[in-house]
C-alpha cells in the first residue's frame, strides 16, 4: 500500500514542479519580449494611434538610417516574435543596427479587446486585417493598408530620414497575404521612387493570392474557373470583383501593368505543401489557385508570366527555400531570406536553409 501511495505523491510532486518550471520559462520568455511602442499615424487632419515594435524610438534620431525593414506578422498577431526574429537576423548580419530601422506593426483583432495593450487602438474583425479591410467600429474608416501607407509616408519624410535609401516590406503567411494585396493595390510605391527611395516586397508562404483576371490555373495553362464549383471565386480577396473600399476606383486593366513594375520577391518553402494545414485557407476561392501553399505560389509565378505581354518589364525574383515548411524564422533566416532583408552574404550564413531560384 505504502509504495503505491508514495508513487502517487511522487508523480504529483513531479507534475507540480514541471508546471512551475513551465510557468517560470514562460515568464522569462515574456519578459524578454521587446517593448511595444504606441505611435501616431495619419495626416494633419486625421490622426490615429497604432502599435509597433521597433529597434529605434519612434520620433527619435533617425539621421543615420539608410535602410528600413518592416516585417508583418501572421495569423497569430505576434508582432513581437517577428520583431525578435528580425533583430536576431540583423545582429547576425553586419551589426549596423544604427543604420537599419526594423519595424513590426501590430494589428489587433476584436478578440484582443480585453488585452491591455490593445486598449484604444484600431481592431479588425477576425483576420480581415490581412486583406485590407477597415477596422471594426473605428471613428473613421481605416484600412489595414492605410496603416502601411502612413508608415511609408513617415519613412519618405526627408527631414526625418535624410539618408534612407531602401525600404523592405516582408510578410509571412497571413502577413504575406496582406503584403501581396497591398503590393497590387497601393498608390504609394510610385511616390517613393520619386523621392529616390526603393521599395522591395518579400512575400513568403501566403495562403492565397489576388488574381487580376478571371483566369485560374488549368493544366499547364490558365482558364476561367468553374462558377458551378465556386460562384464567387473572382470576388475580392481572390479576384478583382467587388474590391474593398481602399481600392475603389482602381482601374482593373492597369493593375497588373503597375504591379509588374514593382520589385516583388516570392519565397516559398519547399515543404509548405500540406493541403490540410490548420491555417491554410481552404475556401473554394483559394483552392482555385492550387491545393497547398507551395503549389499556389508556383502557379501564381506562372500566372504573372502568362499576363506579361511582350516588352513588359516584370520586376520579379522567386526562391524555393529547401527543406522548410510554414515557419517564419526559418524562411527569413534562410540564405536568400537574410540576404534579401539585411544583405548577409550566403557564405556567411552557414545555418540558413539553402535556396534555389524558381525558373521564370
Amino acid at each position: 500500500m505504502y509504495p503505491a501511495v508514495f508513487k502517487h505523491y511522487l508523480k504529483l510532486f513531479r507534475a507540480i514542479i514541471g508546471t512551475l518550471a513551465l510557468f517560470a520559462w514562460a515568464t522569462i520568455a515574456y519578459a524578454q519580449l521587446p517593448a511595444m511602442q504606441r505611435i501616431e499615424l495619419g495626416g494633419e487632419d486625421v490622426r490615429y494611434p497604432f502599435a509597433v515594435f521597433s529597434n529605434l524610438t519612434w520620433g527619435g534620431d533617425a539621421q543615420a538610417v539608410r535602410k528600413a525593414v518592416i516585417v508583418f506578422h501572421g495569423m497569430g498577431r505576434n508582432a513581437g516574435g517577428y520583431f525578435s526574429t528580425a533583430q536576431e537576423l540583423l545582429r547576425a548580419s553586419d551589426g549596423r543596427d544604427a543604420e537599419t530601422l526594423v519595424i513590426a506593426p501590430q494589428y489587433f483583432a476584436t478578440v484582443d479587446a480585453r488585452r491591455a495593450e490593445a486598449s484604444g487602438l484600431p481592431q479588425w474583425r477576425g483576420s480581415r486585417w490581412n486583406q485590407g479591410a477597415d477596422a471594426e467600429s473605428w471613428v473613421r474608416p481605416l484600412s489595414s493598408f492605410q496603416v502601411i501607407d502612413d508608415l511609408l509616408r513617415v519613412l519618405m519624410d526627408a527631414k526625418r530620414f535624410p539618408r534612407l535609401e531602401h525600404i523592405v516590406l516582408a510578410g509571412h503567411s497571413a502577413g504575406a497575404q496582406l503584403l501581396h494585396r497591398y503590393a497590387v493595390l497601393n498608390d504609394v510605391d510610385g511616390g517613393a521612387a520619386a523621392t529616390g527611395k526603393r521599395i522591395t516586397y518579400v512575400i513568403a508562404n501566403p495562403s492565397s493570392y489576388l488574381y487580376l483576371t478571371p483566369e485560374r490555373p488549368s493544366g499547364s495553362g490558365f482558364a476561367p474557373y468553374d462558377t458551378v464549383v465556386c460562384p464567387d471565386y473572382n470576388q475580392y480577396r481572390y479576384g478583382t470583383d467587388k474590391l474593398l473600399r481602399y481600392a475603389q476606383g482602381a482601374g482593373h486593366a492597369n493593375l497588373f501593368q503597375r504591379f509588374a513594375g514593382r520589385h516583388v520577391i516570392y519565397l516559398l518553402g519547399s515543404e509548405d505543401k500540406d493541403p490540410n494545414h490548420t491555417q491554410l485557407d481552404r475556401s473554394c476561392g483559394a483552392q482555385a489557385g492550387g491545393r497547398h501553399r507551395l503549389e499556389r505560389g508556383l502557379n501564381y509565378i506562372r500566372y504573372e508570366q502568362h499576363l506579361a505581354i511582350s516588352g513588359m518589364i516584370l520586376s520579379r525574383s522567386a526562391f524555393e527555400v529547401i527543406g522548410v515548411g510554414h515557419t517564419q524564422s526559418r524562411m527569413f533566416g534562410s540564405k536568400c531570406g537574410v540576404r534579401l532583408l539585411f544583405g548577409l552574404a550566403d557564405e556567411s550564413n552557414a545555418a540558413g536553409a539553402a535556396c534555389r531560384d524558381i525558373p521564370r
